[in-house]
């Protein structure tokens, strides 16, 4: 919690376990944390040139904790005086960039990243850099992120950033690609299934794109594109593709509030993944259940909808609120 003002996990555990105790010896505090001497005391260091403690002057070997209240507050203080510093800085490079690229040549409009730690970081860029919107065409073969590690997701969405990402059934069939999902599906990130995307795609508050450019055997390299016709027609493609892809809904996400009588959220979740392709043997392998459970669950819904074919149950779905194209 801490991390914003430059402290570490072991220097916040260290500076909460001394406020908690208002002071300690070295040894005491080493022996609360469970930490060896030697690191307890750098971390110690570490947050006396923070101001945050201080050395007892009436005792050798003393740590006092520094009242948070004040001692926090001047930290806090002098990163919001650096933060307009740079804001101001940055308008200036802006404005200058502007007056410069006037009229930008097609060279300045697409970027060419090669490796995939230039490919990582630039996407993570894109994506932290997002005021309002994220919208992204998954396919099941990353270049040079994995979503378990896309940290910049998590990060963009708490800070309010909406996300509509599309992805490929495919994607349903990886070992991580359900967890995956449910944890996107938590943060009220809009998802979506199709058999294939065209290609992989980010998309950034509609100004800014992200496209793989790799052949086989090659090293991974993505085009970056900046406002443009391109950025309009690829833009256009997501919402072609968005428009036409199946909505996902998975455990966590609501269900309960629209289920209605007789139908319960893992019902829901059984139906979205048929909807979304799945059979009913890879239904049971993704959501744990035995393939006689997912069959007899189907047969619930459709007794509870009054049809005699799945494809009826699934135009009753829609009538009934448990699926639809556009958020409720």
């Amino acid at each position: 919690m801490l991390s914003a003002i430059g402290l570490d996990e072991r220097q916040e555990a260290v500076y909460r376990a001394l406020v908690a105790a208002g002071a300690a010896e070295l040894s005491d505090l080493a022996r609360r944390l469970a930490l060896p001497e030697a690191d307890t005391e750098r971390a110690l260091r570490r947050l006396e040139q923070q101001g945050l403690v201080a050395q007892s002057s009436s005792r050798a070997g003393r740590w006092v904790a520094a009242p948070p209240g004040v001692a926090l507050g001047a930290l806090l203080t002098q990163q919001r005086h650096e933060l307009e510093q740079a804001e101001l800085a940055s308008a200036v490079l802006a404005e200058e960039y502007r007056a410069e690229a006037a009229e930008p040549a097609v060279h300045d409009l697409v970027e060419v990243v090669t490796g995939a730690s230039a490919v990582a970081h630039r996407f993570h860029q894109l994506q932290l850099g997002a005021t309002s919107e994220v919208c992204a065409l998954v396919t099941g073969k990353p270049i040079a992120v994995t979503g378990m590690e896309n940290e910049s997701e998590e990060r963009a969405a708490m800070r309010g950033v909406s996300y509509r990402v599309v992805v490929e059934r495919d994607v349903l069939s990886l070992p991580s690609g359900i967890v995956e999902l449910s944890a996107a599906l938590s943060r009220d990130e809009q998802c979506r299934v199709v058999d294939r995307v065209p290609t992989k795609l980010v998309v950034a508050d509609a100004a800014l794109a992200m496209v793989p450019l790799t052949g086989r055997g090659t090293e991974p390299t993505a085009l970056v594109i900046h406002a443009s016709g391109l950025l309009e027609s690829l833009m256009g493609l997501f919402e072609a593709v968005w428009r036409d892809a199946m909505p996902l809904r998975l455990g966590g996400s609501g269900f309960s509030e629209e289920s209605g009588p007789g139908a319960d959220p893992t019902d829901l979740e059984i139906l979205s993944l048929l909807l979304a392709g799945l059979t009913d043997a890879s239904v049971a392998k993704q959501l744990d259940l035995g393939l006689r459970t997912v069959q007899r669950r189907v047969k619930g819904l459709m007794e509870l909808t009054g049809v005699t074919t799945r494809l009826q149950l699934g135009w009753h779905a829609y009538e009934r609120g448990w699926v639809a194209r556009a958020p409720r």
